[in-house]
């Protein structure tokens, strides 16, 4: 295993980067679009190269895969990859909210080994280890244990007609904070309907499971990392008691909106 208290201290180093140039402490920032809809600012881009310099001199027979670097192949060949999203919640930290984080994954056959995510804005540190469990600043978690969907919190902005026996709750733009949320029991399920990135989710994933949620992608299905194409349809983390009936309710959107 690699040293977990390096590790710590390049991810707490990463998110005081971030928190120079973050607007909500009075920075200004720079900030346009990759593609229509898809921010990215210069903090994202401070963050990906120095994670990717002091992860690679912490391990450098690891691949890696980061949102904000052109994709290379040559980490498919390799045990080991890093998956990073140097700020998950760009949306959020532009305006200057707190649901953003640093997420940072090391993946071995296609499994989580070690996740962080630290939201310095909101003062957590989040780690999981695979086997082990997981905290948030140091307290051990325990996720939702709810067993009957209606009723369950959801981290959303507004629910469709066919949910409103759902229950909201504050909904931070990161998704990788929202998935941490059922490991904390906060939440009791989190849903995507959409195609989404393996850098989004890897560290989140394995806080929540370590914390003994149910993970899945949009079908039920097991999420695999470092995969050539890395994306897959839909995200379903919840209590495990909630989480078929679950796939079930989502089954026929998930289909016609995956096509």
């Amino acid at each position: 295993m690699i040293d977990r208290s390096r590790l710590e201290e390049i991810v707490r180093e990463a998110g005081r980067i971030a928190m120079g140039k973050w607007p909500g402490d009075g920075h200004e920032v720079e900030s346009w679009e990759k593609e229509p809809g898809s921010p990215v600012c210069a903090a994202d881009i401070a963050v990906d190269s120095f994670l990717k310099r002091e992860l690679g001199r912490l391990l450098p027979s690891a691949g890696w895969l980061s949102e904000e670097t052109a994709d290379d192949a040559e980490r498919l060949g390799k045990g080991l990859a890093w998956l990073v999203d140097p700020i998950d919640g760009t949306r959020d930290f532009l305006r200057g909210r707190a649901g953003w984080g640093v997420s940072v994954a090391l993946v071995s056959e296609r499994r989580p080994l070690i996740g962080m995510l630290f939201a310095p804005a909101r003062g957590e540190e989040w780690i999981g280890i695979a086997g082990k469990g997981s905290w948030r600043n140091e307290e051990r978690l325990v996720a939702s244990q709810r067993i009957r969907l209606a009723g369950a919190r959801v981290p959303t902005d507004s629910l469709p007609k066919e949910d409103h026996d759902l229950t909201m709750v504050d909904k931070p733009n990161s998704i990788a904070l929202r998935v941490a949320m059922v490991a904390a029991d906060e939440a009791d399920l989190v849903a995507t309907l959409r195609w989404g990135f393996e850098w989004d989710i890897a560290a989140a994933t394995l806080i929540a499971r370590e914390a003994g949620a149910a993970i899945s992608d949009a079908f039920g299905q097991p999420l695999n990392y470092n995969k050539r194409d890395p994306r897959a349809f839909g995200l379903l983390v919840s209590a495990t008691g909630i989480h078929q009936e679950a796939v079930e309710r989502l089954a026929e959107r998930a289909g016609r909106l995956a096509g």
